[in-house]
């Protein structure tokens, strides 16, 4: 046994160390002690409550959530209603046979209308079934009236439910045109064109031609042959499908013989709302409506 056999020291200081051949394979002294691996792994944690984790965000509730899809729901129906499309009702016999309303019918239809078509420079065409806003007169108080309870005017406010105060006619000429009723057979001409319209129904009289009996397209209360005037421009001459029962632009037109009449027959293109697209209710009529190739040959003024 030699002396370093019994000093208990040996081996306890710096222990050499192998540096690798980065530090061309010399020995050096480590001046901390080598720890055995396990001695990390007993290392007690630091005393104290354990660490917080984080609880997760709350979203909002179901009822929370059904009021914000309403009030969404709501805001794009206006939208819709103000830019878009629009729905009305037909408060007449006017329009029929094509489209049905007034005490004759169960229910009044209902139509659909788009409004893009006449933004920035489209304007109303011939033979389009447009929706106006009374432009003076034109309707009754029954016609005039709108829903007449509060859920009927909430909905209408948002465009779930038709309103009143509007008219729906047929666009029969447009600035510049002439109207005038009739050629021999009964019917109207534009611009001296003659128009054969299946939409309408026509009035079971005389148009005014001498010994001319039969149907005829363009009555008018008090004058049955008669010429509209020229079209002023920004305006519309107007007439409902169904001949003999429309208070339309041939009701409000001065006759040749009168002299002191304030009638005006026509329609401010202003007043326009847009153009009827489709029948939607009742589901068993409906249907699309497109403009007829009625008015196609009439020259341009």
């Amino acid at each position: 046994m030699t002396s370093n056999d019994r000093d208990p020291s040996v081996g306890v200081g710096p222990q050499p160390r192998w540096d690798g051949p980065q530090t061309g394979g010399s020995r050096s002294f480590s001046s901390y002690p080598q720890n055995p691996r396990w001695a990390g792994e007993q290392r007690q944690r630091p005393a104290g409550p354990p660490p917080r984790e984080e609880e997760p965000k709350r979203g909002m509730s179901a009822w929370q959530e059904g009021i914000v899809l309403v009030v969404l729901a709501v805001l794009v129906a206006i939208v819709v209603k103000a830019f878009f499309v629009q729905a009305f009702y037909i408060p007449s016999e006017s329009m029929e046979p094509g489209l049905q309303g007034g005490p004759s019918v169960a229910t009044d239809d209902r139509v659909l209308v788009e409004k893009p078509s006449y933004w920035l420079s489209g304007t109303p065409q011939r033979g389009d079934v447009v929706v106006f806003s009374d432009p003076g007169s034109w309707l009754g108080v029954e016609e005039a009236g709108g829903p007449d309870n509060l859920i009927g005017k909430a909905l209408s406010v948002i465009g779930l439910y038709p309103e009143g105060g509007h008219l729906v006619k047929r666009v029969i000429g447009v600035p510049g045109d002439v109207v005038e009723c009739c050629d021999k057979q009964g019917r109207l001409m534009v611009n001296g064109e003659p128009i054969d319209e299946p939409y309408a129904r026509p009035s079971q009289t005389k148009c005014g031609r001498p010994n001319k009996d039969g149907e005829c397209f363009g009555p008018m209360p008090g004058n049955r042959h008669w010429e509209s005037g020229t079209v002023p421009p920004g305006s519309l001459f107007v007439m409902g499908d169904n001949r003999a029962n429309s208070a339309d632009s041939t009701v409000h037109m001065c006759t040749a013989n009168e002299t002191d009449c304030a009638l005006v027959p026509w329609v401010p293109e202003e007043n326009v709302v847009g153009k009827v697209v489709a029948l939607g209710w009742p589901l068993d009529r409906a249907k699309w409506i497109h403009r007829p190739k009625s008015f196609e040959d009439v020259p341009t003024p």
